[in-house]
């Protein structure tokens, strides 16, 4: 198991978290997700056998959010 903790900015309320825990949670290979908006930070808990971490920060993108790399 991995874990990674991604700046992400663009995030405001309620449902831009469960926009990213919802996206990213339906990944193949996600154990967790925990978003902090107040502080613009994703904690994803993953197995790297079956996701990697960069369509994990696509995922996100193509929520409409920015991940900074």
């Amino acid at each position: 198991m991995a874990s990674s903790v991604l700046d992400v900015t663009g995030m405001s309320c309620a449902h831009c978290e469960k926009s990213v825990k919802t996206s990213v949670g339906s990944l193949a290979g996600v154990n967790d997700v925990k978003v902090d908006i107040k502080i613009g930070q994703v904690t994803v808990q993953y197995d790297p056998d079956k996701v990697d971490l960069k369509t994990i920060q696509d995922t996100i993108e193509d929520q409409g959010f920015d991940v900074k790399r």
